[in-house]
Parts: structure tokens; sequence; C-alpha cells
């Protein structure tokens, strides 16, 4: 397992006996690093058998269109989905990003970084719709997709039951970018789509009772999943 960050975003590469999986695609300058880990274990991107991604946000599929147009790598995503990965600046979100940077000036350096990690120029791609809730992907031993929708329509978390590892996305991170706040948390109202449901769907990542939580933004969290989601709803969304 390689946890690939660049900006406070995050990305995970795992290397399974079936195969080698990509969860998220983060930003473009996220490449480089993408390279060295392959590179530790003698691959290359065009041995990489598919991108799986939690939802389509921008910062979510930075390196999609590179390695789909590059080296033929398949990327799957929820249907409901799909049109954002396409589009992946024209999300949904229930509050305007415009004040955020002021009401929260710790989230002015992170933002910084994510845009000179090339997120501002990030080009959308055409992922299969095929992520379906429930049944467990042919590869990377048998990761299992959670529908947890809020943050977007179609967020899928991604349940590695054999090592206790749920893969959240931004459905329950552990670093908000838009505030700089820290700690489980669902993403703030500049970015979410539906903050209600998010709280509601956690309940989805409860049930796995994981004990690794890797989410899209912030460090791993280290513990019972059912803990973070009761921190998460402690806190509420800002």
């Amino acid at each position: 397992m390689y946890w690939l960050e660049r900006a406070a975003v995050n990305c995970y590469l795992i290397r399974a006996d079936d195969g080698i999986v990509l969860v998220d695609a983060g930003l473009p300058g996220t490449w480089p690093r993408l390279v060295s880990a392959l590179a530790s274990f003698g691959a290359t991107p065009a041995d990489l058998d598919a991108v799986v991604l939690t939802h389509g946000h921008f910062d979510h599929v930075g390196m999609c269109e590179r390695l789909n147009r590059e080296h033929r790598v398949p990327i799957h995503v929820h249907p409901r989905d799909q049109e954002l990965a396409r589009h992946p600046y024209r999300y949904r979100h229930e509050a305007s990003r415009l004040l955020y940077p002021v009401r929260y000036p710790k989230s002015i350096p992170i933002l910084a970084g994510m845009a000179a990690g090339g997120a501002l120029r990030i080009k959308g791609v055409d992922a299969l719709p095929d992520v379906e809730p429930g049944v467990s992907l042919p590869v990377a031993g048998g990761l299992t997709p959670m529908w947890s929708p809020g943050h977007t329509r179609g967020h899928c978390g991604f349940h590695l039951g054999s090592m206790g590892i749920l893969f959240s996305g931004d459905a329950l991170v552990t670093l908000d970018p838009y505030t700089g706040r820290k700690g489980p948390r669902v993403v703030a109202r500049a970015a979410t789509a539906d903050s209600t449901e998010a709280l509601l769907m956690l309940d989805v990542f409860a049930a796995t009772r994981a004990t690794l939580v890797l989410p899209g933004h912030g460090a791993p969290y280290h513990g019972d999943v059912r803990a973070a989601v009761e921190a998460a709803r402690a806190v509420g969304v800002d």
C-alpha cells in the first residue's frame, strides 16, 4: 500500500497479487510520486490495471486523463458521478466557496498548494460507470464499493475487508481543505452537495468496522471507524 500525497490531496496505490490499482487520482502534480511508487517494485504507469474513483471532483481525477490517454488505464466511477468526472469543476455545493478563505484563513496555504499542484488545470475523463455498491471489484484483493452520497451524488468509499481498511474519499476526512480544520469530519458545505445526507450516510462506513481509514484529505485515521464517525457528527459541518 502506498500513500501518495500532494498539497493535502491523497490517493492510494494498491499492489496485490491480482493487480495494481490506484484509488483516486489526486492532482496532476502527484504524477512524480506515482511514478516513483510504481518504480519501487519495478512497474510503470502502463502496468496499472485500473483507477477507481471515490467521486468525480477535480482534485480526485487529476491524473486520470493522462493515465487513460497515454497508457490506456481504465477509469471506474459510480454511474451518478460519471458526468462529474467528465466535468470535474461543475459540482453541486451548499455554500459559496468565495468567503471560506476569509472566514477560515488556515485554508489559504492549503488551497494555494492545491493550485500549485495543478488544481486549476485539470481535464475531465470518460470514466466507466460500473462501480456497483456492494459488488467487490475483481482486482486489488476485492475492494468493495460503499455508496456514500452526500459529498457528491455518486460518492463511494471502498472497503478492503481482508485488511480492515476503508478508503473513505471525501465522505470522511481528517483535514478539511476549505477550513484547515483537522480531525474526523465531513467536508465543508463549500464542496458538499448535501451535508445532511453526508452525515447520515456515515452509517455505511460505520457498518464496516474498519480499523484503518484512509481519507481523501488528511492523515490516516488509526482506530475503529465508528469512533471517527461519532467524532465527525459531533463537530458537524462548516
